[in-house]
């Protein structure tokens, strides 16, 4: 069994200089007073957004066509940096349009109402298309007394009709910079706020939805406590990474078979001689974050910004972190 106690309090190392996703995709914005000037130095203020019509070129032998679209309009926005005007996304003609700057209030209030000191992080996706917001709330969790786990509230919105206004709550593994946004048995991780520019700020809402996370980061940090204390085995981890990531090595093709080899090595240095393993090595919670380090930070990706993206929007990334998680927790 795993004995905190006997751990040195310094023992687990951090990784210097690693970003988070919301640092590689976004703005810093933790001087600024409140979520309109916050946004405004990310550059997410200013951009009109509104429809346009939908139209299509048909080209026939009888010649060019013009065709509109009657269900659907374009929604674009104007860059604030050239004035340009940019696509955003296809919607129904009656998609209700709003404004970045629609959320600062509701952005406000959750600052206010959750204790944090102001908002961190500030940015958009796709674009455009989805935009997101974080802020560090005052508790963190010392997993075991000895490794540091900030909790993070993120906002995100949509510009595309695909999502609604959403708060997450995201546990943040400080030693690796590992996003843990990890369902917990019954405990609700992520909740709905409604905000238009034409309905007031319902602050009754927003406090009992708070509550709700709240209770999700107690419910994290029993099990956290859980993985550390239960001892996890080199074989046993690979057959968590096999069973994460099925390959068959005996019908896979040459790639893939190539591909998994590096990955299961790479896992393995992970679990093995991580620096960020100091303190925690030999356990179930040493295995999640592997598993989730490796997803976060060492996945083969075209780029950083791509590796980021690939982190707060795949749900692939998703699933295999839960998939982990759930097999160690079990």
């Amino acid at each position: 069994m795993f004995d905190s106690a006997s751990v040195p309090q310094m023992a687990i190392h951090s990784v210097p200089g690693r970003d988070s996703a919301w640092a590689t995709l976004g703005t810093e914005v933790s001087r600024h007073g409140d979520a309109l000037q916050a946004m405004r130095a990310a550059g997410l203020t200013g951009w009109n957004i509104r429809k346009a019509a939908q139209s299509g070129m048909d080209v026939s032998p009888l010649g060019a066509t013009v065709v509109d679209n009657p269900d659907q309009v374009m929604l674009v926005r104007t860059d604030p940096r050239t004035g340009r005007t940019r696509y955003l996304s296809s919607v129904g003609k009656g998609y209700g349009v709003t404004q970045n700057e629609d959320q600062a209030a509701v952005l406000d209030t959750l600052v206010a109402e959750s204790g944090a000191p102001g908002l961190a992080h500030v940015g958009w996706m796709d674009d455009g298309r989805r935009t997101f917001a974080t802020m560090k709330l005052p508790e963190t969790m010392r997993i075991g007394g000895i490794d540091r786990v900030e909790l993070y509230l993120a906002v995100f919105d949509s510009h595309d009709g695909s999502a609604a206004f959403r708060v997450c709550a995201v546990p943040f593994r400080v030693a690796c910079a590992n996003q843990l946004g990890l369902a917990v048995a019954s405990a609700v991780s992520s909740v709905e706020i409604r905000h238009t520019s034409r309905s007031r700020i319902d602050v009754a809402e927003i406090r009992a939805k708070l509550g709700l996370i709240h209770r999700y980061a107690d419910a994290f940090d029993a099990t956290a406590n859980r993985l550390l204390a239960t001892d996890l085995t080199t074989s046993r981890f690979r057959e968590i990474v096999e069973t994460v990531w099925p390959v068959d090595d005996r019908t896979a093709p040459p790639r893939a078979r190539a591909n998994a080899d590096r990955r299961r090595n790479t896992l393995l240095r992970l679990w093995t001689d991580a620096p960020t393993q100091a303190g925690i090595r030999g356990t179930n919670w040493a295995g999640l974050q592997a598993v989730t380090e490796y997803l976060d930070h060492f996945a083969p990706a075209a780029s950083p910004t791509v590796r980021a993206h690939r982190a707060l929007t795949s749900g692939t990334v998703a699933r295999r972190k839960q998939h982990a998680f759930d097999l160690l927790a079990a």
